[in-house]
């Protein structure tokens, strides 16, 4: 059956969303992901308080393209009136849906009243989401986490306050904010908020989907309605297409090539030069080498040219060699 966002937003049959995640999920990374099959994606969350300043980084991280829909743009803070102001900026980007983050467990988020603090007032949340859906035409969706810690887990009451007050959609993160991303995360009470007969919204699961066996089984186990991705996305877009792949035929797809891993890596280094500019789109790309090359052998030497070098055209250079050394090893092997 396929799963539908408010009147407008059909994802088709178990949707895989990208995790909005800050200093990633950019244009340039979306772009490589959405090639991969990804079927909803969002921006990397916006803080509030730096839309209604004008704040460039804030305001740079709007830009949202054609090719990307269905997008939302994700937003975050900890005063209502500021919360209702940066939606009806947001809606004027142009996205598809709002999302709100009560999830972020990051302390410089956190001490600020917003993302997962939200959850030790929940009377809070439910006028500040009001607030978001009443300043917008677009569908609201959010993001969150079980509770606080482990005294306080009500994502349940939470679930059922929000879709009243009019969410369209709900992604939850299976660990408490005083567990950051330490330990596993625990999908069984999302099972239990699918369960509930008064949830009729989309449920998505979030946190350790990090393979195809592992989401096509918790796909089953859990019950949910589809599946967020983050951090295993990193360095490694193709997931998407071989959970996708799996659901399909059943059958396990191959990894990518060395030669598809190159142009993937490629790609993602053009766009962010085109978005970012010379230097602070090679800079920003440093991080991603190791994930797209990670588990090659003797790709050392290689990766610290990557990351040293300062020029477009001498990157392009390496990744060409790279592509045509490692290919050839493989073929030989």
């Amino acid at each position: 059956m396929s799963v539908k966002i408010g009147e407008n937003i059909d994802l088709g049959e178990f949707p895989l969303l990208l995790a909005p995640m800050e200093d990633v999920s950019d244009p340039p990374f979306r772009y490589v992901c959405k090639q991969n099959g990804v079927d909803l994606m969002y921006t990397e969350f916006i803080s509030s308080e730096g839309l209604i300043r004008d704040a460039a980084k804030s305001v740079q991280k709007l830009d949202i393209f054609e090719y990307e829909r269905p997008i939302g743009i994700q937003i975050f803070g900890g005063d209502i009136e500021s919360m209702r102001q940066s939606t009806e900026i947001c809606t004027k980007a142009g996205p598809d849906l709002i999302d709100i983050n009560y999830g972020c467990p990051v302390k410089k988020v956190v001490c600020k009243g917003a993302g997962s603090s939200l959850l030790q007032d929940i009377d809070k949340m439910v006028a500040m989401t009001k607030a978001v859906v009443d300043a917008t035409d677009l569908p609201v969706t959010v993001k969150t986490r079980l509770g606080w810690d482990d005294n306080t887990k009500n994502v349940y009451e939470v679930a059922e306050r929000l879709q009243d007050v009019g969410i369209k959609a709900l992604a939850i993160h299976g660990r408490t904010r005083a567990q950051l991303y330490k330990g596993q995360a625990d999908w069984s009470m999302i099972r239990d908020i699918k369960r509930n007969p008064r949830i009729q919204i989309p449920i998505f699961g979030n946190g350790d989907v990090d393979s195809v066996e592992k989401a096509a089984a918790w796909r089953q186990e859990f019950e949910v309605d589809g599946i967020m991705i983050g951090r295993a996305a990193i360095g490694y877009p193709w997931i998407f297409r071989e959970i996708k792949h799996f659901f399909k035929t059943g059958q396990r797809l191959e990894g990518p090539t060395i030669a598809e891993r190159v142009e993937v890596c490629r790609t993602h280094l053009n766009k962010s030069i085109e978005w970012k500019g010379d230097k602070l789109g090679i800079f920003e790309m440093r991080r991603h080498y190791a994930n797209y090359f990670k588990g090659i052998p003797n790709f050392k030497e290689h990766r610290m040219k990557l990351v040293s070098l300062q020029s477009q055209t001498e990157i392009l250079e390496v990744l060409h060699e790279i592509e045509h050394n490692f290919t050839a090893e493989a073929e030989i092997v």
